[in-house]
């Protein structure tokens, strides 16, 4: 669908600005996928001429990348936009023109346009690449713009501006998504299933390791199925092999591959090319086949099952992370217990649990037996109690062994050095701590000897040949 780009006139504004660059701040929420979105708007703003500033008080112009995931994220969007509409508002202040775009301006455009009298422009996920024509209409016309389609395109650049630190960047294979979890509005916020071209990627990922990146992170709303919709089979193995190719490329990590899609030749590629990670996220949601079959999930306990004591079977040990859901409509005393039961047996190294949310437009959402949410915060805090101590357990696995740590800065509180295994994935997982007797370079590798649990991470000294 898209919606008119003259709402209303804007006050007349006199840009002594076109003289001049104007400074745009952005705000992005979310993901990490929103975060490369952000990234390619940033790219085609530089491109145009606009100048950044993180101080929002003297922008001139101010773009909240939205997210609209779950009921929280649309209330923290919610919270930024209002926040942001004080700046637009107030003569005090720089801004001129206050824009949302992202997931919850995709699916909620209306709401926006009810609530938010003080934004000037409201555009879905297809307009990233045109930000900088947009802005420019709106300068010259004094119109409001409002322009949501159909999310059919795949915005992309080759020569991306990163805001993550210059050693790893997010590299998106790929966007929407075909599995319709009765529990998720992705498939009707970011439409289909649709795969870039591996010559796209190849290119996109040559020069974000020209620019410095020796971590290329896969994301998409699920890996898995890379190239499915142009072949009818994944192709992720293949693209990985290509990627690999790539020199002074170190590590390539995978996120969001969904259980049902993650095959032997996958695994046997992981031991076999150095530089792809051993760690997998393979989002499971939850582990009794009642409520996988009420989620429309493609697998079953016993698929689980399987699939994870062949991880733990490999030749090398190989990090899983993954999420858990709690409290979804219908779950039982015995269905909670049998989520504790696997969360306890299968002992996985990085697990994040949330309760269920309720949202509107999902087959979920209209589902009977919605499960009280006091009842959601007590099995979801029981299960946190319980992964703390088997990541305990897991730590201290560690201790004695050297690994291959790649440095990321200091901790100023304790003077140590900050560091990432290939078994941690930035700013979700755990940290190494450690001491060096040398100056570190940031994404340089370092050998390290893990010495000691420290609190909920491991600490260590680098060891020299």
């Amino acid at each position: 669908m898209e919606k008119t780009e003259n709402i209303q006139e804007l006050d007349s504004v006199d840009i002594k600005e076109k003289s001049k660059p104007l400074s745009v701040g952005i705000i992005s929420l979310g993901c990490d996928k929103n975060r490369v979105d952000t990234e390619i708007m940033i790219t085609h703003l530089k491109n145009a001429g606009y100048y950044f500033t993180d101080d929002e008080t003297r922008a001139d112009i101010i773009i909240i990348n939205t997210c609209g995931f779950i009921t929280s994220a649309r209330q923290e969007s919610t919270d930024t936009i209002e926040e942001m509409s004080e700046y637009r508002r107030n003569e005090n202040y720089n801004c001129k023109r206050l824009v949302v775009t992202g997931c919850m301006s995709q699916k909620w455009s209306n709401e926006i346009i009810d609530k938010f009298p003080d934004v000037d422009i409201i555009l879905g996920i297809d307009q990233y690449q045109n930000i900088a024509s947009i802005l420019k209409s709106s300068f010259e016309t004094n119109k409001k713009i409002v322009k949501i389609e159909g999310a059919n395109t795949l915005p992309y650049i080759k020569e991306r501006i990163v805001t993550t630190p210059i050693h790893y960047a997010y590299l998106k294979i790929a966007d929407g998504c075909d599995n319709y979890c009765t529990f998720c509005t992705i498939p009707y916020i970011r439409g289909r299933y649709r795969s870039k071209s591996i010559s796209d990627i190849l290119e996109e990922a040559k020069y974000l390791v020209s620019a410095g990146a020796t971590e290329l992170i896969l994301v998409a709303q699920d890996i898995s199925r890379y190239g499915i919709d142009k072949t009818g089979k994944s192709q992720l193995v293949n693209l990985i092999r290509e990627l690999s190719k790539i020199e002074n490329l170190v590590w390539i990590r995978l996120l969001y591959c969904y259980p049902e899609m993650i095959t032997d030749e996958l695994f046997d590629e992981m031991m076999n090319n150095k530089k792809l990670c051993n760690y997998l996220d393979i989002p499971l949601q939850h582990i009794s086949n009642s409520v996988l079959k009420r989620m429309n999930r493609k697998t079953t306990t016993e698929d689980i099952e399987k699939l994870i004591n062949k991880v733990k079977s490999l030749p090398q040990f190989v990090a899983i992370r993954t999420t858990l859901m709690t409290g979804f409509p219908g779950e039982t005393n015995e269905d909670f217990k049998e989520l504790c039961e696997f969360v306890e047996n299968s002992k996985l190294l990085n697990v994040g649990f949330f309760a269920y949310s309720r949202e509107d437009g999902t087959v979920a959402g209209d589902m009977s037996d919605q499960v009280d949410e006091e009842v959601k915060e007590k099995r979801l805090n029981k299960l946190i109690q319980i992964q703390k101590r088997i990541s305990k357990e897991i730590n201290k696995s560690f201790v004695g062994q050297v690994l291959d740590v790649c440095y990321e800065g200091i901790d100023f509180e304790s003077g140590l050095c900050i560091g990432r295994s290939q078994y941690q994935a930035p700013d979700v997982d755990t940290l190494i701590f450690f001491t060096s007797k040398e100056s570190m370079e940031l994404g340089r590798h370092y050998n390290v000897k893990i010495t000691k649990i420290y609190g909920s991470d491991l600490k260590g000294e680098t060891v020299y040949e």
